[in-house]
Parts: C-alpha cells; structure tokens; sequence
C-alpha cells in the first residue's frame, strides 16, 4: 500500500478523546494517560498502514455519536464507546494495539513500572528458565512439512 493520508485535525482530536478513554492519566501512578501529547503524537505517527481502517472507524464512531464523538462530554463519549465496543465484529479495533504499544514505550511509563529506558537489545533482559521439558510432545510429533531438496 502507498502513502496514506494522515488524519484530519478533526480525525485526530476524536481519536485523541477515544485513546484517552482506553489509557486513562493516573495521579496515583504519576503517569500520563494515551491522549498525552508526547504519546498521542507517537500513535497517529505509528498508525502507518492501519490509518484507512481507523478512518473508517472514526466514521462510526461519529455516526453513533449522532455528530461529533470528541464535542460529547466524558461520560456521553464512555457510553458511546461502549456501544462501539458492543457493535465491533473484529475484538481488536485497529487502534487498541497501536495504542498499547505506544504507551509502553514512553520512558515516563517504563520509570513508573520500575523498568530501564531502554531498548531490549542489545543487552537484554533476564528471562527466568521454563520448563523444557514441555516441548516434548512438539518435538516428537512427526512433521508437518516437506523438507526441500
């Protein structure tokens, strides 16, 4: 897929509304909730190929608004993402998981849960041992595909 149109301001300021419902600002936990500026900017950056269906999921949003979902006050907008939600065939909006993403990779976030700022690699992180021994049933079923000659 080429070059997407970036979202409108209007798109944005919607999306904004809705990121800040899903990760919501904690006082208690001193940090910033997804509709942070630094955070916020780091989504609609990183929705890349996903912008066409979060468009069109905006849409919908708008239209069970009845108008304009970032002009309803905080508790219309949470009843109408709810009913969203509810209506959603797919589990997962397109959003959600670029939201995430971008939450967890805010140094701010990362200090409050105790973690370096820093990338994983190239030093890594300690990984407890598993069981091993779980794999066995994988290992020694017979395989499932051709080797190439």
């Amino acid at each position: 897929m080429g070059n997407v149109d970036p979202l409108s301001a209007e798109e944005q300021r919607s999306l904004r509304c809705l990121v800040g419902i899903i990760i919501p600002a904690s006082a208690s936990y001193g940090v910033p909730g997804a509709d942070d500026e630094l955070i916020f900017a780091d989504i609609v950056a990183s929705l890349g190929a996903d912008t066409p269906r979060v468009r069109a999921a905006l849409r919908r949003l708008d239209a069970l608004a009845g108008g304009r979902y970032a002009e309803l006050d905080v508790r219309q907008r949470l009843a109408v993402a709810q009913r969203f939600r509810d209506a959603e065939a797919s589990p997962l909006p397109p959003w959600v998981s670029v939201t995430v993403q971008c939450y967890y990779r805010d140094d701010r976030v990362m200090r409050s849960l105790g973690m370096e700022t820093r990338p994983p690699f190239p030093k890594g992180f300690e990984v407890d041992q598993g069981d091993w021994s779980l794999l066995d049933a994988v290992r020694g079923r017979a395989k499932l595909y051709r080797e190439v000659p």
